[in-house]
């Protein structure tokens, strides 16, 4: 005679297998998903070096970015693309400083840090910095459904600009390997002036000594 398999045993194996199915849930959200997401953060963010001589300019830049390498008059694409969606870009373009100046004016320096106000752009800021000791500014927008950072380098030889984008990939982690690339760009030539303000003593040099009245 043919024995019925309790019910109550089908209910037990079932609450074992849901058991088994969220404890191995668990394990993977608690264990490996971290360890995989800071993979991914390190595999984009590690830097890999590239230099381009007709442009004098040398660059550390983000494996998440660095792919294909397309040369043009004046410039270069260096671009990654994607299964699905645009990938993240960086164009470098260069072009002679006739005024041979080794920072930029007051009034483009004006311009663009109220562009963002005045042409209502969203997601605008502007750092006017120092790059590799050269006058520096990185300008980020958002445009295109993507965020975009932009450094203009200036030497008394050449002025350097960098398009990085994100595309349509992580926004934040792409945005960190855009400006980690382009804080690390150096231009070749002459080095830049640097004035002397009044009452700051150059480096390496003695500050003259006060004589007291009598």
């Amino acid at each position: 005679m043919k024995k019925d398999i309790p019910m109550q045993l089908y209910v037990g194996l079932g609450i074992l297998l849901i058991g088994g199915v969220l404890l191995g849930g668990e394990y993977f959200l608690v264990k490996w998903a971290p360890l995989h997401k800071q993979r991914v953060v390190d595999e984009t963010l590690k830097q890999l070096p590239y230099h381009n001589q007709s442009l004098g300019v040398d660059i550390q830049v983000a494996a998440g970015i660095f792919g294909q390498v397309e040369n043009f008059a004046g410039g270069v694409k260096i671009s990654r693309s994607r299964f699905w969606g645009v990938g993240p870009s960086l164009i470098i373009t260069s072009e002679p400083n006739v005024d041979h100046a080794s920072e930029f004016s007051q009034e483009i320096l004006a311009k663009w840090e109220t562009d963002g106000v005045l042409q209502n752009i969203p997601r605008y800021r502007f750092d006017h910095t120092k790059l590799a000791d050269r006058d520096a500014v990185l300008i980020q927008r958002y445009k295109d459904h993507a965020l975009w950072l932009t450094a203009h380098v200036m030497s008394p030889d050449r002025i350097i600009v960098a398009d990085c984008t994100t595309g349509g990939g992580d926004q934040a982690l792409l945005l960190e390997a855009c400006d980690e690339s382009l804080r690390s760009i150096t231009v070749a030539g002459t080095a830049s002036s640097t004035p002397v303000l009044e009452g700051v003593t150059p480096p390496g040099t003695t500050p003259p000594r006060i004589i007291p009245k009598k």
